[in-house]
């Protein structure tokens, strides 16, 4: 019997303790809380409290334990400019790095195509050449434009002196004939400017080459992506 009121007795304190002990562990915690102090627009702290209050939510805070040691800090949400320079910022810093990415593109390009100097001049006398045969094939092109000019012009003036209307067709290729000329005097200075652009692309392309040796960067294997081809084409 007394075995019997022992083990009720026994099984009631269990029940009772482990209904207990969450609740007091819950207001264990709720009495170790942390406290949270927010800040205004300028950064200063200007109060503290459970929670931050609805106003000041999107202001930086920082969570503070009870012994007063910063657990967790939240910057003050970005505003609308602030957002906008970060995109531009990063755009930039993008940008910068495609940049960078083409030149060590074009340095791989340059050391693939060439072992040394010399060889950047012969391309450089190749290309040139070529350039110098166009020009010389369309000064040969306005001289029979010129030509051709001073026959009509001849016939015209005869026909002019013999008080005889002009045929219409001369008329077409007087003006025909301006027109080619101005062009292809236009495509011979094109020409030209092409060698001077020509020429100092080379000289930049020699001077690099030269840093890229002295720097002592090894050239590197050839790849799909090199361009060092299109370079010695």
């Amino acid at each position: 019997m007394r075995k019997a009121v022992f083990l009720c007795v026994w099984l009631y304190a269990t029940i009772v303790a482990m209904t207990t002990l969450p609740a007091r562990a819950q207001a264990q915690e709720k009495s170790s809380g942390s406290i949270v102090c927010w800040k205004d627009k300028s950064g200063k702290t200007i109060g503290c409290g459970d929670k931050v209050p609805f106003e000041y939510q999107d202001n930086a805070s920082r969570e503070l334990n009870k012994r007063g040691m910063t657990v967790k800090q939240t910057d003050a949400a970005l505003t609308p400019e602030q957002r906008q320079a970060q995109v531009a910022e990063a755009q930039r810093k993008k940008l910068l790095e495609q940049k960078l990415e083409e030149e060590r593109r074009r340095d791989r390009a340059l050391l693939d195509s060439f072992t040394n100097e010399k060889e950047i001049d012969l391309k450089r006398s190749r290309d040139i050449q070529q350039i110098e045969i166009n020009i010389a094939a369309q000064q040969t092109n306005l001289k029979n434009i010129t030509d051709r000019q001073t026959e009509i012009k001849t016939r015209v003036d005869s026909i002019t002196r013999a008080q005889k209307p002009v045929p219409p067709q001369l008329q077409e290729d007087i003006e025909r004939l301006a027109r080619e000329k101005t062009k292809t005097q236009t495509q011979i200075l094109d020409k030209r400017k092409e060698i001077v652009e020509r020429n100092l692309e080379y000289e930049a392309m020699k001077t690099r080459f030269i840093q890229l040796k002295g720097a002592g960067q090894a050239p590197p294997a050839g790849g799909p992506d090199s361009g060092g081809e299109a370079l010695r084409k």
